[in-house]
């Protein structure tokens, strides 16, 4: 083959182009794989769904959602307050209204939000108000933040039919309330469980959380979903 000339170079450069946009215009499967990946992701980002909780130590309520099945994503963070991006300094001087929340994405056609109240109620001690084992203060209590009316009623019904469960023999007074912003905590308390599992241990044990829900619900604590009592 001879020489290229620039000038052939720009010729080349031009039909390739020229085929691309064809290519685009009259749907080539490389187009039209790309398009359906875009639409396929879009479908499932408007089917996923989202739920928040406030349940004490953000710590504590991250694990039992990352191990149910159907939730796609959690992260922990601060809801409830008015301070706009607070610090964990800020949130656990207790000053800035927020709790420390969790953030659940799920999956609706996976898991239902009866599902992840069930999980909620049995991770918390929904009788103490303002604090949650050692933990004490606004910012430890326990809330159920709803994004729709669906959510609020199931909610109610949830927290309704716990207590005609009489389990507890007290008050249950976990609030439910609208969501708000929900602020982002900081990374190193994202999954806390997996980056410092001894201490995550130690923390459940001596703060007095697992053996509160032992003697609770009369085994180990649990993330799969069982019937509301």
């Amino acid at each position: 083959m001879g020489m290229v000339t620039d000038a052939m170079k720009g010729r080349l450069v031009a039909a390739c182009a020229w085929m691309v946009s064809v290519g685009i215009w009259m749907g080539s499967p490389w187009s039209l794989a790309g398009q359906e990946a875009e639409e396929g992701a879009q479908t499932t980002m408007a089917t996923l769904e989202k739920a928040t909780f406030a349940g004490g130590c953000f710590w504590c309520m991250q694990h039992p959602y990352d191990a149910l099945e159907g939730v796609v994503s959690t992260t922990v963070g601060y809801t409830g307050g008015s301070e706009s991006n607070p610090t964990y300094q800020q949130v656990s001087s207790g000053a800035t209204g927020h709790a420390e929340s969790i953030e659940v994405v799920y999956d609706p056609s996976r898991v239902r939000y009866e599902q992840l109240l069930e999980v909620f109620w049995r991770n918390i001690d929904p009788t103490a108000l303002d604090r949650q084992f050692a933990d004490v203060g606004r910012q430890y209590r326990t809330a159920i933040f709803y994004h729709t009316e669906e959510q609020r009623r199931l909610a109610v019904a949830s927290k309704e039919a716990l207590t005609a469960s009489g389990r507890f023999g007290k008050p249950i007074v976990t609030e439910i309330v609208p969501a708000s912003v929900f602020h982002l905590a900081e990374a190193y308390h994202q999954q806390y469980y997996k980056k410092s599992p001894i201490h995550y241990k130690l923390y459940r044990i001596g703060s007095g959380r697992d053996g509160f829900l032992k003697r609770a619900w009369g085994k180990e604590p649990s993330a799969e979903p069982h019937a509301t009592p």
